[in-house]
Order: structure tokens, then sequence, then C-alpha cells
């Protein structure tokens, strides 16, 4: 299982372990895997432009140990410092003793110190330092034009981002935006150190301008800002490097992997019947919608219970697609047994369906029209479990807040609306987040394609939940093991190309033997 932890908790190993440790030895960690990381994309180093964008602290002090690794390996290596009196002074000494150059974000040359050289570089530094050729005749002694950090970053072969660390709150300031516009337009590769600058580690939001990297290489551990978008979508991939942190045993968020879920998905036994496996009831559809219907039934049936119950009006659209299904015209509170129910998909107005199926002693999931129908003390009052599956739309309706904000806060929005029900909320999206109603870890869906923004989709999930919940699965687990194997079934149905939620569904057979036999 993948983790990602806070930035309090990382920063409380990070001291334990900086106590046991030489002054020093945990940043050359970080740089050497750093450096590594760097050489690996840039394939060949020796003659390579490099540029690093180097912020005050610890995080510029990764960026400038590992840009001094790189430097003594042959390449060019040119440090712009935003703020030279601030910038690592171990780090800056070792990357000028490495032959690296470092400038002002005035372009100015700065010495090891951090103070700016006021007559500008020299002609042999401009050279090194991927600035504009020497007029022949230029003795080193004498001066050279000077290139500004914006055409520094457009002639370099790889961005090094140490503007800010994880600590950071809030955008870029105005001199860092600019350096990270020019950059994100520039055709070098862009290294995030840790994490991008200007996204929040703890939360994934992004407020204000922010490094756009194609590869961040983090320490010790994943932060969640690296796992939930808005802020993962700026991350690009995501390399982990060991630096030898002692963690809690329990995370910020989790992200389940294919053995995780493996060891979830119910089997059968030969002693197993259909009841024994789990009945899941379906009360969903209109006249409307008989779509909805059909569509949770088809998860339920490719979710491992045993049999499918379905209450609603869509009955005959249901039989004459899944004749398998156990069809009821008594409401769901005489349907017959059932171990949970899925209801709301294409419900319409009817609150009755779902006043009966919450006043249920099953699990429910609750899902489309049913949240806006679901009276809140009544999910509350459940002493069985509750899980809910809005996206971002449904989620701001029921916090009373507009979409964006859920959008720009998922983490956040999924936690308030679980502790507002007493329920286990998976909110669907680009990152699909279950936060459990006890609270704990919040689990992330690390599956999926864009391809699934189809209409039904979320349908499919619902039914496919459903069944997992009537198999005997947690909430937590029902919801997150079923996002992980829809967000898998849509890549495989999709594979590139557009996609309809039935596509999904006939997938999801395929997705569980992927995940089993891995």
């Amino acid at each position: 299982m993948r983790t990602a932890y806070s930035v309090e908790t990382v920063r409380a190993a990070e001291r334990e372990l900086m106590s046991r440790l030489p002054e020093g030895a945990l940043m050359q960690r970080a740089a050497a895997g750093l450096a590594a990381a760097c050489a690996d994309l840039l394939g060949r180093v020796y003659g390579r432009r490099v540029v690093l964008l180097v912020g005050s602290g610890d995080n510029g002090g990764d960026a400038l140990y590992a840009g001094a690794r790189l430097a003594r390996r042959g390449a060019g290596v040119t440090a712009v410092l935003l703020a030279p009196e601030r910038a690592h002074p171990g780090g800056l000494t070792a990357l000028k003793r490495a032959g690296g150059r470092a400038v002002g974000i005035d372009g100015r040359a700065v010495k090891s110190d951090g103070r700016a050289v006021s007559a500008g570089w020299r002609a042999a530094d401009a050279r090194t330092a991927g600035g504009r050729a020497a007029d022949p005749h230029t003795t080193e002694g004498q001066t050279t034009a000077l290139h500004t950090p914006e055409q520094l970053i457009e002639q370099a072969d790889l961005l090094l981002d140490g503007i800010v660390g994880i600590g950071g709150k809030g955008g870029l300031r105005p001199d860092a935006a600019r350096l990270a516009e020019v950059a994100d337009r520039a055709r070098a590769a862009v290294v995030a150190v840790d994490l991008p600058s200007g996204v929040d580690a703890d939360t994934g939001e992004v407020r204000g301008a922010a490094v756009r990297a194609d590869l961040t290489v983090t320490f010790g551990t994943h932060k969640p800002g690296l796992l939930i978008d808005p802020a993962r979508e700026y991350a690009g991939s995501v390399r982990l490097v060991d630096i030898g942190l002692a963690l809690p045993e329990e995370a910020e968020l989790e992200a389940l992997q294919h053995a995780d879920v493996a060891r979830l998905l119910p089997v059968p036994s030969g002693e197993s019947d259909k009841y024994r496996r789990g009945v899941v009831g379906i009360a969903a559809g209109s006249a409307r919608y008989p779509g909805a219907a059909v569509l949770a039934v088809y998860g339920a049936l490719r979710g491992g219970a045993g049999a499918v119950r379905y209450v609603g009006p869509a009955a005959d659209a249901v039989i004459a697609r899944f004749p398998e299904t156990l069809v009821s015209d008594q409401g769901p509170k005489h349907a017959g047994r059932v171990q949970a129910w899925v209801v709301g998909p294409g419900a319409g107005d009817d609150a009755s369906a779902v006043g009966e199926v919450l006043a249920s002693d099953v699990p429910v999931l609750i899902d489309a029209d049913g949240l806006r129908l679901a009276d809140r003390d009544a999910v509350h009052a459940r002493t069985a479990p509750t899980l809910m599956t809005p996206h971002a739309g449904e989620a701001a309706a029921l916090l009373g807040v507009p979409r964006e904000q859920v959008e720009g806060a998922r983490l956040a929005s999924a936690r308030e609306l679980a502790g507002r029900y007493g329920a286990t909320v998976l909110l669907k999206g680009s990152t699909t987040l279950v936060a459990d109603a006890a609270g704990g870890a919040v689990r992330v869906n690390p599956t999926g394609t864009a391809w699934l923004a189809t209409a039904g989709s979320g349908d499919v999930l619902s039914g496919l939940a459903g069944s997992l919940l009537a198999s005997g699965l947690s909430a937590l687990d029902a919801g997150s093991t079923a996002a992980y194997l829809h967000g898998l079934a849509g890549r495989f149905a999709a594979d590139g190309a557009p996609v309809g939620a039935h596509d999904v569904a006939e997938a999801v057979p395929a997705a569980w033997r992927d995940v089993t036999d891995a």
C-alpha cells in the first residue's frame, strides 16, 4: 500500500533521524537520490545544461547539493538564487567548488557568501554557465554580456525546482511565478524537489502560480499533495527516494495497490450459495432514467454478490437485459432479504424509496438523486454502515458551497462531508477519495482514466460498490475496492478511445482477474 504523511509528521520524523546522524547527512542522502534521478532523466550528463531554481531553506539546499553532483559529472550547472543572501551556504559552496555558477534574480553573478558580483560575470563564467559566447579577444578578467535567468531557463536541458519546500503555503511570489511561467514554456524537462513549488503539500490545493513538473523526486514518503488533484497534475511522474525516515503506522492518505485489493476481494468457497455470497438490493431508475437502473444492476452483477434484487419502475428494462435479476414491485421494505442496498441512481424525486432504504438495518450506498433526497439526520442516526458517493457538484450542494471550492479542496471536502453525515464518503472525480466516517487515513484511488467521465459510469460504480458491501466488506473497503476496479476497468475498456458505461461494466471481470492474477 502506498502511503502519504502530513508535513508535520514528516518534519517530526526528520528531526528524530537528524538527531542520530552526522550534521548534513540527511540532506546529502536526499541530494544523492535527486541527482541520480536527474541523471537518469538526462541520459547523458556530461555537457548538458542544468539550471537550478533555488529559494531559501533546505529545499534549495537539496537542489544546490544535487547540482554540485551533476557539475562534478560534467554538466554545466547554474543556480538562479531568488534570495541570494538566504541561500543554503553549504549547498552554494559545494556547487561553486564543483564548478557550478550562481546568479541572482537580476542576472548578476553571486559569490559563495551570497553577495552579488557588481561588475557582472567574467567571460569564463559566462561560457561555463551557458551565457552568450564571449568575444575571442576577451580576456579572463574582463566582463561579457549577461544572460537573464529567463534566457538561462530557455537554453537549459533540465530545470531543477528548489524554490519552495513542503512547508510552503499559497501560490508563488511574483519573481518565482515569473520563472515558473518561463519554465512551463521552455523545452527543458522540469524536476521538482520533494514537491512542485506553489502547491500545498498537505491538501493538494493550488492557490496561485505553481511549477509544473515532469518529474517530482520526493523524499522519505509521499506527501498528500502528490496524490490529490489539482496538485497531482503539477507533479508529473513521482519518484520516491528512501532516506530512512521512521514513520507512524497510520498515514494521512492510503492508496491501494493490486495486492491490497486482491486480499479484499470476496472469493466463494465450496459451501457458498447465493445468500452466503450476499444479496444486494438496487432501488434505482425512473420512467425518465431507466438506464440508470440497468447500469447499476450491471455493476452489481459484476461485483461478486450472489444475487441482485431490483426494486423500481424500470423492472421491464432490467429483466430484458439481465434475466437473472430478482425483481420486486413491493418497494424496498417488502423486497425480500438483502445484505446491502444501493439507492438513488436515476431515482428522480422518489423520496419514499430512499426513506425505506435508510430505515433498514443493513449497509446502504446512497448515490445521485438519493443524495439530494436523503435526510441528513436519518443518515446520521443509522447504526449500519452508510456509503455516500457524490461527485463534486453533488458534494458542493450538500455542503452549501460552490463546486469550485470542492474541486480545489477535495481532501477537506470529503472529510467535512463524512463528518456532517456520519457516513463514509466516496468523492468521485479526477482524484477519487474515500473518507471513513470514523476518521483515520483517507483512501485515494490510483486507477482510472479521463474517459470514465461519461454518462452512467457512476451508476456502474454504485452497483459494484453495493455488491461488495453485500459480500461483507466495510464501507471504506467496499468503496475503495470498487473505485480501484472501476478505474482499472475503465482503462481496459477505453484503451485510449471513447468508452460507454456499459463497456466499463463489461470490463470489470478483466480488471478483477488482473488484480487477482498479479
